[in-house]
């Protein structure tokens, strides 16, 4: 066996370092596998990180992400024979969370777009990302230009003291409000900065040549509002805000519907169709979806983690896809899918944990209530 195959004889995939891996080991992190990267999960500990950034302002390294630039005459509309946004609507500055949807209507990775002039700035899942990039390869026309950004890091400022934090170093960035994005300068290095999250939280995404994100990263810390927050802090304030992880909380087997995430689905593109697996998509807008993406609030101490199989009485009805104890709620939450019929808040199901059925209640998401800061009137 060769020095650079694993025990089955094929090619072994080493797993890779982001621009930061030093910067992460330097300040104490605890570092794991996740999407093909080895990744930050904690410093000082989760639950500390995690009320942190519920408190002050959090620092995360999410430069796994995909981030890519569509660009050409009609990329918006050629994007939406894939996703089911209202894409050409989208002026430039202003972003749009979508779905690259399977042809039965499945979803292949969620995602956000930010308008621009002739072209679209995505960034996509780290753990798919070169999955994505191969299908909108295949399925866009060629005309249409793919850039991926590969130099380019991405950093996540959260929490209530992000604003205040980040206005002191790029000054103008607090005029954005939610889902709004714009270029900026930072001692002559160019920022693509969005109002925007993974948290609940208000916060901003910034978009940073890899070359200069240390130096960045560096600032930001300096600042006694601001820490470094691991993968395992955002999962758990992820959680609480009950935004879903793809390929755990949302699949290929999933259709948006299924998933709780109608919203996506705009109303001219309702109305007109015309997007991958629109038959199944509108039929279950229509007329209810089968199964559906709830929240769990869990009785007890123990948690119920992903994989827990959900009972009604003892007839097996789903599945828990994400869970842990939620700090800011101080008790066990989960997510996962029941049948629309016992989909309702409030309603008693259980899940198995251990061999053992813990008492679980459906509830409305967030757990937290999001924080974001909108445009008057929105």
């Amino acid at each position: 066996m060769r020095d650079d195959e694993d025990d089955t004889g094929e090619a072994a995939v080493e797993t890779a370092t982001l621009p930061l891996d030093a910067w992460h080991r330097a300040k104490g992190a605890r570092m794991v596998e996740f999407a093909g990267y080895w990744m930050p999960i904690q410093y000082e500990g989760i639950m500390a990180e995690h009320q942190w950034t519920r408190a002050n302002a959090g620092l995360f390294d999410v430069s796994h992400m995909g981030q890519l630039i569509l660009s050409g005459e009609g990329v918006a509309e050629a994007l939406e024979t894939l996703v089911p946004g209202d894409i050409s609507a989208l002026k430039p500055g202003r972003m749009r969370y979508s779905l690259l949807l399977a042809e039965d209507g499945g979803i292949l990775d969620d995602l956000m777009i930010t308008g621009g002039d002739h072209e679209l700035y995505m960034v996509v899942n780290g753990a798919v990302k070169w999955d994505d990039i191969a299908h909108l390869r295949e399925h866009l026309p060629d005309a249409i230009g793919l850039n991926h950004m590969d130099e380019q890091a991405l950093l996540a400022l959260q929490g209530p003291k992000a604003a205040a934090a980040l206005e002191r170093l790029v000054p103008g960035v607090g005029a954005l409000v939610f889902m709004q994005a714009g270029g900026f300068d930072w001692n002559g290095v160019p920022l693509g900065i969005s109002r925007s999250g993974y948290t609940g939280e208000d916060g901003f995404e910034i978009s940073v040549p890899a070359a200069h994100v240390g130096a960045l990263a560096d600032a930001l810390c300096a600042m006694e509002e601001v820490k470094p927050i691991g993968l395992g802090a955002r999962d758990s304030l992820r959680l609480e805000a009950g935004l879903p992880l793809y390929g755990h909380d949302l699949d290929p087997a999933t259709d948006p519907v299924e998933g709780d995430l109608g919203f996506a689905i705009s109303k001219r593109r309702r109305e007109e169709g015309g997007f991958p697996g629109a038959a199944r998509i509108l039929g279950h807008l229509a007329d209810g979806a089968p199964r559906k993406r709830v929240g769990l609030l869990v009785d007890g101490k123990l948690p119920v983690r992903e994989g827990a199989k959900l009972f009604d009485g003892e007839t097996e009805i789903g599945v828990a896809t994400s869970g842990g104890f939620a700090p800011s709620v101080g008790a066990p939450i989960a997510m996962g899918y029941v049948p629309t019929g016992l989909s309702a808040p409030g309603t008693a199901i259980a899940a198995e944990v251990r061999g053992k059925r813990v008492p679980c209640t459906v509830a409305a998401m967030p757990f937290v209530p999001h924080k974001y800061v909108r445009k008057q009137g929105a």
